[in-house]
């Protein structure tokens, strides 16, 4: 999907659509997760700072994710690729493998592939670039490539023409630090890589990572596409707008992050038997510790207690940037854990046991508490005005623009006082709303626009004869 989550941002909100838009998290210490092509101009991009984004592109619309419409969306996607085939790979809410052979679609790749998109623009009113190939490495690199709303086809025999050129980061695996070796080394490009030959990579990334990556420079990759890939753990974590230095503070947000942590597990139909807590301290280092239960729970009570015990036994006297609590050891079934059971029975009872030790102290919430914040992007109602969503807010005031995604002009601004009776949180309009809009938007920068099919990228291809090159 191009631009996933700012996609869907303009998508459902008129007054965004052709402008920049940014989205992340928004303290001071904010990444951002999606930048639209509007702003992309600007030079914004993905993992970049969001204070930095902020100085490159001042005037773009920041918003805060909102994971469930996300989640709607690439449920509708995935669908129409299960549709197509049965052998889907996802790899997160907005990409995946499809291979068509096993839907019995490889007679006409590039038809099956131009349906695919078709078929996604008229179901979400959003865009999606295909890369085609005959393995994943190349598929991926071809859908990147593809991008906005374009396909590309890697033709048989073009594959280390398309390679040869290429940067040793667009291969999976060389992030920065590999990069450098390879730099010190004289090796900048793909074919570099293969020039170097295998033994020399060997001895400067050792054995596994030097040869799979002298492979994959050769364009071979034979990984099947695997479905329904099994998830080994779920987790959620958060970094804080200032360091946290109060031990109650700390509790609290592990207790907060414990239930988030169990809602998506129960969500998932999964149960986990460890427990893991996340910490990155005031000077960036990073620990983890771990308990293994008798037996998976999806308790909430059980994984508080023990996210509890484990961030009790971190040093966080000098400040913690960001916690993470997780759950690991996934099973489809939750084992009883009858003495937390029982306990829970005395405790409801009224019973106490007097050698136990004393409860920990209530932790109180942080101020402002987050579950309150009107932050930018937020869906809300109004008893008079109706749906709309959070433009911003500050000094006791939140300011609101009241338009659904069915609408085809922007619609008015209104500011409220924030304890406003008669302005609640909602949850997002159904996709249906959404996708009725079939919205083409401008990119801006002169790129093509994602709601148009441009020849230039429906002709691209590595092969002489410009033919075309997907996930």
């Amino acid at each position: 999907m191009d631009a996933f989550f700012a996609a869907v941002e303009q998508a459902s909100k008129p007054s965004l659509r052709g402008k920049p838009v940014v989205v992340g998290g928004l303290g001071p210490r904010g990444v951002v997760s999606t930048a639209s092509y509007e702003a992309r101009v600007h030079g914004v991009h993905s993992a970049m700072a969001m204070a930095h984004a902020r100085r490159l592109a001042p005037n773009a619309a920041y918003l805060t994710p909102r994971f469930d419409i996300y989640r709607q969306v690439s449920d509708i996607v995935m669908g129409l690729l299960r549709e197509a085939s049965p052998l889907i790979e996802p790899l997160s809410v907005d990409e995946a493998f499809i291979d068509l052979e096993a839907g019995d679609l490889a007679g006409d790749p590039r038809a099956a592939a131009r349906g695919l998109r078709a078929d996604i623009k008229a179901a979400t009113g959003l865009t999606a670039s295909v890369g085609l190939a005959g393995s994943k490495l190349l598929a991926k690199i071809a859908s990147e490539k593809a991008k906005p709303d374009g396909l590309v086809v890697v033709e048989p025999g073009t594959e280390q023409a398309l390679l040869d050129p290429m940067p040793v980061r667009t291969l999976p695996g060389v992030g920065p630090a590999t990069a450098e070796h390879l730099r010190k080394a004289g090796i900048l490009t793909v074919a570099e890589i293969t020039g170097a030959g295998e033994a020399e990579l060997i001895s400067l990334l050792g054995k596994a990572h030097g040869a799979g990556l002298h492979a994959m420079a050769a364009g071979v990759d034979n990984r099947p596409v695997v479905a329904d890939r099994d998830v080994k753990s779920i987790s959620v974590e958060d970094t804080f707008d200032s360091d946290l230095t109060d031990r109650a503070h700390v509790r609290h947000e592990i207790d907060r992050l414990a239930e988030r942590c169990v809602q998506r597990l129960r969500g998932a139909g999964r149960s986990g038997r460890t427990v893991v807590v996340k910490v990155r301290r005031f000077d960036f280092s990073t620990l983890t510790r771990s308990e293994t239960l008798r037996a998976p729970t999806d308790d909430p009570s059980v994984v508080r207690e023990t996210a509890r015990r484990l961030a009790e036994s971190v040093d966080t006297t000098g400040g913690v940037r960001l916690l993470g609590v997780g759950v690991a050891g996934l099973a489809d079934f939750t084992q009883e854990d009858l003495f937390a059971q029982a306990e829970g029975e005395r405790a409801l009872h009224g019973e106490v046991d007097d050698d136990a030790p004393p409860p920990l102290p209530s932790s109180p919430p942080p101020a402002p508490e987050r579950a309150n914040r009107w932050l930018p992007g937020y869906d809300v109602t109004h008893e008079k005005y109706g749906a709309g969503w959070v433009q911003g807010s500050g000094v006791g005031r939140v300011t609101v623009r009241f338009e659904v995604p069915s609408d085809v002009v922007p619609g008015r601004v209104r500011t409220f006082l924030v304890d406003d009776p008669a302005l609640t949180r909602s949850d997002p309009l159904p996709l249906a709303a959404m996708s009725a809009m079939g919205v083409g938007r401008s990119t801006g920068g002169g790129q093509p626009s994602p709601g148009s099919s441009p020849k230039s990228l429906e002709d691209a291809g590595s092969g002489p004869d410009r033919g075309t090159s997907i996930p």
